[in-house]
């Protein structure tokens, strides 16, 4: 038995990019921030940062483009998937991403977009078998 699983709560980074797959399934990517506090041996204040790349697929994807935009807080459930790609200098590169399958818009950051505080969820959720092969991906 194994489990692969991510539980984030933290604020957009910068705005969702959505794009579309040439079959016309929506993608949505954008980076959280997630922050930890803690005291030193001195008693001195620490804090680290942890940034995560999210990748949304289907409905729920359109819906974060629509609503979301940096700095508005939310909840990420989902499966740490790493992958290689080649940058455009032909170096390769690696990356680690979450695959939400669930979305919850929160409250507060700086997001200026107005939405429900709801899920952003439905019947377009991730399918057991993950997202599209990488050939279908646009970016």
């Amino acid at each position: 038995m194994s489990v692969n699983k991510a539980i984030l709560i933290g604020n957009l980074g910068k705005d969702p990019d959505v794009r579309f797959t040439n079959s016309g399934k929506a993608v949505a990517r954008f980076p959280i921030a997630t922050s930890e506090v803690w005291m030193d041996q001195n008693g001195s204040r620490q804090e680290r940062t942890e940034w995560h790349n999210i990748v949304v697929w289907g409905k729920q994807g359109e819906t974060c483009g629509q609503y979301l935009s940096k700095g508005r807080q939310v909840f990420v459930e989902g499966s740490i998937r790493s992958r290689s790609y080649d940058d455009q200098s032909g170096n390769k590169r690696y990356i680690t991403e979450i695959i939400a399958q669930k979305i919850k818009f929160l409250g507060g950051g700086g997001g200026t977009r107005l939405a429900p505080e709801a899920e952003a969820g439905g019947s377009d959720d991730i399918a057991p078998g993950g997202p599209p092969a990488d050939d279908d991906v646009p970016f």
